[in-house]
């Protein structure tokens, strides 16, 4: 069974309700209907009804059944402006700025997830991430005890002996463009419990860099040394090494030859980039070049479930993002 097959059956097993707040998307309707058919969570559609019902009829999804939120005419838009506004009065917010704000469909999904009428959100189709992301932080906050909000994806390698079975977590691939080594030290911890969450194996975290174990020296080099320190020291029981180059990390026989006692063995499953431009172009490679499935960029350190999407993204890769939603929203409780 496939890693989003087995997402899939553990979302069946409680039902949680997804906001999607890109509703005039037809990728985002189409995900839907994915969804509706295979029964592992319910979605609320958000956005002008008008435009999304066209959408509907225009392309002939039957859609039927589910629910459609158009937030200039719901009956709960008032109480989540007034709720908006108390949220962030004292960042200088006024409640009619707050009645403006809570028609976008993202604010309005937002609030949904915080007063719990819904489990969680799915957005970034047609929003950057820092659309999706801004009023994440603004409403639902940090987890507690989390002291970085970071991005990841799950990359599935097909035909692959590598990571787990051809699974890996690729991050911060989304987020933090020039993390320092404190704030890698933090992605890497809670990249271990993502994979631990969703994949249901032991994270092996390998803090990536072009040098191994010395090979090469520089400001970069000592910054990812200086992380994965941290990362022993945070979480003692985590195998975890570093700083590795990629081969010496995911293949045992040159790990065998460059790294020679590492406690991964070649075997990591969770890659740890040493800032944004590495992940971000490492995962587009592993989609493109490999033809892996990549679902993300999701998130880890939100109170609630929040998941971003790749504007590059098809129907196949929203409704697996739904089903990761759903998945960590079990978990929340």
């Amino acid at each position: 069974m496939s890693f989003i097959d087995e997402i899939k059956n553990r979302a069946k097993q409680e039902i949680k309700t997804i906001v999607l707040p890109e509703a005039t998307d037809i990728r985002i309707l189409k995900a839907a209907k994915i969804v509706k058919e295979e029964q592992y969570a319910k979605v609320i559609l958000v956005g002008n009804e008008q435009e999304v019902i066209k959408q509907i009829k225009d392309n002939n999804l039957d859609l039927d059944g589910i629910k459609i939120i158009d937030p200039s005419k719901s009956e709960k838009t008032e109480d989540y402006a007034n709720q908006l506004y108390e949220l962030r009065k004292a960042k200088g917010m006024t409640l009619e700025q707050a009645q403006k704000i809570i028609l976008d469909p993202i604010y309005f999904g937002m609030m949904m997830v915080k007063l719990d009428d819904a489990d969680g959100l799915v957005s970034g189709a047609a929003h950057s991430t820092a659309d999706t992301l801004r009023p994440a932080l603004q409403i639902l906050k940090t987890a507690p005890e989390t002291k970085l909000v970071s991005a990841f994806f799950v990359m599935v390698v097909p035909n692959c002996e590598y990571g787990a079975n051809g699974t890996f977590i690729f991050a911060d691939s989304g987020l933090n463009e020039e993390p320092d080594s404190e704030k890698l030290s933090e992605i890497a911890i809670s990249s271990s419990k993502s994979f631990k969450q969703l994949v249901g194996e032991e994270p092996k975290v390998a803090m990536l860099s072009y040098s191994t174990y010395g090979s090469a020296h520089s400001a970069s080099t000592e910054k990812v040394i200086e992380a994965t320190s941290l990362v022993k020291e945070k979480a003692p029981d985590l195998i975890v090494d570093g700083e590795l180059q990629l081969d010496a990390a995911i293949v045992p026989e040159v790990a065998e030859f460059k790294a020679k006692g590492s406690p991964l063995k070649g075997e990591a499953n969770v890659l740890i980039f040493p800032d944004l431009g590495a992940g971000n172009i490492g995962y587009k490679l592993t989609q493109r070049l490999a033809k892996a499935e990549a679902y993300g960029p999701l998130c880890q350190g939100i109170a609630k479930p929040v998941n971003d999407l790749s504007r590059g993204c098809n129907e196949f890769d929203v409704a697996g993002v739904i089903a990761i939603t759903a998945v960590q929203a079990q978990q929340k409780k």
